[in-house]
C-alpha cells in the first residue's frame, strides 16, 4: 500500500479529516513525523487502527474504553479485553432496560391520548407537566 495523506486515510476509513485530528489528540491514532519540507503521510497499519476505532465506537465504546482496547491489541491480553467487553456489555443491557421503561410508559401514554375524543386536557402533556412539578 502506498503512504496516504490525511485526507486519503480519512477518505478511505469513512471519516472526515478533523475526526482523524480529534483521534490523534486523544492518543488513539499517532501522529506520523513530518520529513522536512513534506506533509504527513500515514500507512497501512494506521488505516487499520483507523478501522478498528471506529468498530468500536460503532459499538458503542467509549474514546476511554477504546484506548483501554487498543492497548490490549496484540493479541495476548484477551481475558482483559474479555472483561472490559462485558463491562460495557452489562452497561448495554442496562441502558437497554431504561429505554424499554421509556418505550413502555411513552405507549401507555399515546393509548390515554388515543382513547380521548373531544376536547379534553391531553393526558401525556398532563403527565409531562406533573412530571416537572415533581422534579
Amino acid at each position: 500500500m502506498k503512504l496516504l495523506t490525511i485526507g486519503a486515510l480519512a477518505a478511505s476509513a469513512g471519516v472526515h479529516v478533523e475526526t482523524v485530528r480529534f483521534y490523534q489528540r486523544k492518543g488513539l491514532l499517532p501522529e506520523p513525523d513530518r520529513l522536512p519540507g513534506s506533509i504527513r503521510r500515514y500507512g497501512q497499519s494506521d488505516l487499520e487502527r483507523l478501522h478498528f476505532v471506529k468498530s468500536a465506537k460503532g459499538l458503542g465504546f467509549s474514546l476511554e474504553e477504546i484506548g483501554q482496547l487498543l492497548k490490549l491489541a496484540d493479541g495476548t491480553h484477551c481475558r482483559e479485553a474479555a472483561e472490559l467487553a462485558s463491562r460495557h456489555l452489562a452497561s448495554v443491557q442496562a441502558r437497554l432496560r431504561e429505554l424499554h421503561r421509556i418505550e413502555h410508559a411513552l405507549q401507555k401514554q399515546l393509548e390515554a391520548c388515543n382513547s380521548q375524543q373531544g376536547n379534553f386536557s391531553c393526558p401525556l402533556i398532563d403527565s409531562l407537566r406533573e412530571l416537572i412539578t415533581v422534579s
